[in-house]
């Protein structure tokens, strides 16, 4: 029992700290280890199994809209970065260059990719001539590197897992259909799988991606109140066209730019699974993310028959499609529900001598610790249905802790209340100008998170400085 204590103990309470719980479950749960490179992690098998997951679904998602797989470099020539202005300077500060191949240092520096838009530039450039070449959907797999000053698992670190989607139209129009389109797919994988409730709205100007004409994205809101940007989709018009000379002939022989979109999301996504669905026993994983949907756990498996039982029930589990594992280590019974809640695994079996007997097992719910009595002939029925339950279950109590933290404001001295002394989202009506998003972020460390698509109309004026308003946003402290 000790050492049971022990094991839950090793979490700080989300109450008391939460910076600390996030850290504490991402260890304890063996999903990163910190490397001997600062700001970098090793990704375990338990979290990288999460990442594989996700991988798995979204690129199917991806392929059901056209989309195929490509890869880029890792390394951007400084002249070809240099090509877009804005783009370049968004992302200077955050550039790690290349000086040297082997001992010869190099006639020019070289990026490691931040992001790979001037690469796909380059290529379309020659690979685009004729309206026949259109649409380019393509999408790639890889990681990023920039040189964050502050560093957290998952959420924020100097080299990351992602995916990004880079695509060229022949009209705006499509463009924007494909931007809107892609974060979409997004907010519904999101909901879908990960259930995890979003935001689907358009960032301000100040937010937007550097060198784009506009940025859609989906907010997410973790158990502590903090927004998360969880995926984002950007028109790019046709700027980078220009900057780059991606022309094509159209059906009148005329010379057209291209109009583009660039699309990602990440592996902070893992992160924000954790944190919206955790507690203070450890992760809690909604069952289609799940590497491990089902732990059977032998109780007394020193007896003779338990474990081969254990492994009989396993494989009837799997052959239903369920992905199954039976731990068969020599640690204790208590010991073994505590490591199965510690990882998230949406269901336990517990099996012991007299289940077996009476031909049944015990099956308990990682979310509400439901227990219930489940005849062996029938449980790869009742587990399917159980996690189907606790999909839908987390879903909606995400759902709700989101909607219970969400306020509006008319006026400043309320904005600026709610935000000190409320976790959550504020709606509150904008001017449209940098300088109140300025001054909203310097009073409170609030920040604009999305001009929703759903727009409520909560007064006439900006919360911040009184003129007439021209838009509702969504305000709220951020990771």
């Amino acid at each position: 029992m000790a050492k049971e204590k022990k094991f839950v103990e090793a979490i700080t309470s989300m109450e008391d700290d939460f910076a600390q719980w996030y850290t504490d479950v991402v260890k304890k749960a063996e999903l990163v280890d910190y490397s001997s490179v600062k700001g970098c992690l090793v990704i375990k098998p338990a979290g990288y199994a999460i990442w594989e997951n996700i991988q798995k679904e979204l690129d199917k998602r991806f392929k059901e809209t056209g989309v195929e797989n490509v890869y880029m470099p890792l390394f951007i020539p400084e002249s070809l970065l240099q090509k877009e202005k804005d783009h370049v300077e968004g992302f200077a500060p955050e550039v790690a260059w290349v000086t040297h191949g082997g001992l010869e240092p190099l006639q020019e520096r070289l990026c490691v990719r931040p992001t790979s838009e001037t690469l796909f530039c380059d290529f379309y450039a020659r690979a685009v001539q004729s309206h026949r070449d259109l649409p380019k959907l393509f999408n790639q797999w890889c990681s990023v590197v920039r040189w964050e000053k502050t560093t957290r698992p998952f959420l924020r670190s100097r080299e990351f897992l992602w995916q990004e989607g880079h695509t060229a139209h022949a009209t705006a129009k499509e463009a924007q259909e494909r931007t809107e389109q892609m974060l979409n797919l997004y907010a519904d994988f999101c909901e879908e799988v990960l259930a995890m409730p979003v935001i689907r709205g358009r960032k301000t100007d100040k937010e937007k991606f550097a060198g784009a004409e506009a940025t859609y994205t989906i907010e997410a809101m973790m158990h502590d109140g903090k927004a998360l940007q969880s995926g984002t989709s950007h028109n790019f018009g046709d700027g980078f066209a220009k900057a780059f000379n991606i022309q094509y002939t159209d059906k009148e022989n005329h010379l057209q730019y291209v109009h583009q979109t660039s699309w990602g999301m990440s592996t902070r996504l893992i992160g924000a699974i954790i944190m919206v669905h955790g507690d203070n026993s450890g992760l809690v994983l909604p069952p289609r993310i799940a590497p491990v949907q089902v732990m059977i756990i032998p109780i007394q498996q020193q007896k003779e028959g338990i474990l081969d039982k254990a492994r009989e029930v396993r494989d009837m589990l799997k052959a239903a499609d369920l992905r199954v594992k039976v731990d068969d280590s020599d640690k204790s019974p208590g010991w073994k529900f505590s490591e199965a809640e510690m990882r998230g695994i949406p269901v336990r079996v517990e099996l012991g001598p007299k289940d077996i007997a009476a031909g049944q097992a015990v099956i308990v719910r990682r979310d509400n610790r439901e227990k219930q009595i489940v005849p062996l002939d029938g449980l790869a029925e009742k587990i399917r249905e159980t996690l189907e339950t606790m999909q839908k279950d987390m879903y909606e109590r995400a759902k709700a802790h989101m909607g219970s933290h969400i306020y509006e404001a008319a006026d400043y001295e309320t904005f600026k209340q709610i935000i000190d002394e409320k976790p959550g989202f504020v709606k509150a009506m904008w001017c449209g100008d940098e300088a109140c998003e300025n001054k909203i972020k310097e009073d409170t460390t609030a920040t604009s998170r999305c001009m929703p698509f759903k727009q409520d109309h909560i007064s006439d004026r900006c919360v911040c400085c009184g003129r007439p308003a021209k838009a509702m946003v969504y305000w709220g402290k951020a990771y």
